[in-house]
């Protein structure tokens, strides 16, 4: 399994202009193939940050979703909402445990 953790920010008066942009990048990515778990979230303390989790199978499906029609269009989206400081993180789990 892959693990996607990270964040990135948005002007806070342009955030609830994002979010429907948001709310359709990640509707579409939950549909994939693959794909495991998949959100943003706003920081209660820091209403510019936005918290990304993601899990995917394996890497091949994080890959194809790099490619996928919803993840360009998010790409030029993001921008024209003015994202900044995008730090994304992908892990490579071999072993996970509730806790």
């Amino acid at each position: 399994m892959i693990v996607v953790n990270g964040s990135f920010r948005l002007p806070p008066d342009r955030m609830e202009q994002a979010k429907p942009a948001m709310q359709r990048v990640i509707a579409a990515s939950l549909e994939e193939p693959g794909c495991l778990a998949y959100s943003y979230a706003v920081d209660i303390l820091d209403p510019g940050l936005v918290r990304v989790t993601e899990a995917w199978a394996d890497g091949s499906t994080l890959a194809r979703h790099f490619e996928t029609p919803h993840m360009q269009a998010w790409k030029q989206e993001r921008e024209a909402f003015g994202m900044t400081d995008r730090s994304i993180t992908m892990h490579a789990v071999k072993h996970s445990t509730d806790l």
